[in-house]
């Protein structure tokens, strides 16, 4: 869910870390600029010129959100690196505007940064609206069209779950053998350990992500969150087996829940329960455009390492991956082990 570039920082950095798209926006846009050390460049005039508004209007910006732009690429040359810049320039006006002890420069993701927030120019809303044409352009792309399985292109995808779809049916037939109730506990149950997780249910998990009646939510899932469902399941079973060799009997549901509940405050799960929010509630809305509202509190910028590992070289479709005899050696691992 991209919103206003101009007023969201989250939505803005998830494009800044996306390389992929930015090698796109940089041929498309054509900017111009310096190259200087294997990087294009731009003083506060050209960016003045750039997005055709005065340099004081540029002063302005970098006054008002001078951390993000640094950040983001923007930095002031002194001393010998600024000596060093002055040498390699050799355009005679650049070297006429260098009067002064030091030099602020833009990256090119500086700039792009400037022309997101920029609310007074024309020009930078055109530029925001070509990065964000590009930037579906190349999730598309990149995606093979289906963002709903995106997570499946990661590689711990398979191996995560692999061993969750086994320590699920160790919690089932847990349910079965030391629980007293019907049938409906499998949902319930399973209800429970989403909200432990991530705060929903099924039901608002699918209506979230727009699944189908046909589609398995867990075929959705992130490893990470895959992975703590697996530890989460793995726990509670065992539990649920120890407290019925104690009392000799299947649990109650309210024992069970009591189970659960210490499941849900214990200090050894929480920091990953945490992060596993963080992750599911970011790269849903960068990936997915999927707003999970329960966890919005936890949404953040995508890191760059994010692109990399579900669009990037190692990012590959699971009938990719089935087909790899590497994949289907460390699933026969799982199932021997």
């Amino acid at each position: 869910m991209i919103k206003d570039l101009t007023t969201s920082d989250v939505s803005r950095q998830n494009i800044l870390n996306n390389s992929y798209a930015l090698e796109k926006v940089e041929l498309h846009l054509a900017l111009g600029g310096k190259t200087w050390k294997n990087e294009r460049i731009f003083s506060k005039a050209k960016v003045a010129q750039l997005l055709q508004v005065d340099i004081r209007t540029i002063t302005r910006y970098l006054e008002q959100n001078r951390e993000e732009l640094t950040k983001n690429g923007y930095r002031v040359l002194r001393n010998l690196e600024f000596k060093e810049f002055k040498e390699h320039v050799s355009d005679i006006n650049v070297r006429d505007m260098l009067k002064t002890p030091s030099l602020g420069i833009f990256s090119f993701r500086a700039v792009l940064n400037l022309a997101m927030i920029m609310t007074e120019s024309e020009k930078a809303k055109s530029i925001r609206s070509k990065i964000l044409d590009i930037v579906l352009d190349v999730m598309a792309e990149k995606s093979g069209g289906h963002t709903k399985y995106i997570n499946q292109r990661e590689d711990n995808y398979l191996p995560s779950s692999y061993k969750e779809f086994t320590y699920r049916e160790e919690f089932t037939n847990a349910l079965d053998h030391y629980l007293d109730m019907g049938k409906y506990k499998y949902a319930k149950y399973t209800d429970k350990i989403y909200q432990i997780v991530f705060l929903e249910n099924a039901k608002e998990y699918k209506k979230i992500l727009d699944l189908k009646e046909k589609d398995r939510l867990r075929d959705t899932l992130y490893s990470e969150i895959l992975n703590i469902i697996s530890s989460i399941e793995n726990g509670i079973a065992q539990e649920m087996k120890n407290e019925y060799e104690k009392l000799g009997r299947k649990l109650t549901p309210t024992e069970l829940s009591e189970l659960f509940k210490k499941a849900e405050n214990n200090p050894y799960l929480k920091p990953i329960i945490e992060d596993a929010r963080v992750k599911m509630a970011s790269r849903d809305l960068c990936f997915r455009d999927a707003l999970h509202e329960k966890l919005e509190s936890y949404i953040q910028s995508v890191p760059k390492s994010d692109f990399d590992k579900f669009l990037g070289e190692t990012s590959k479709s699971l009938e990719e991956r089935l087909s790899h005899p590497d994949t289907l050696a460390v699933l026969k691992r799982l199932k021997n082990r």
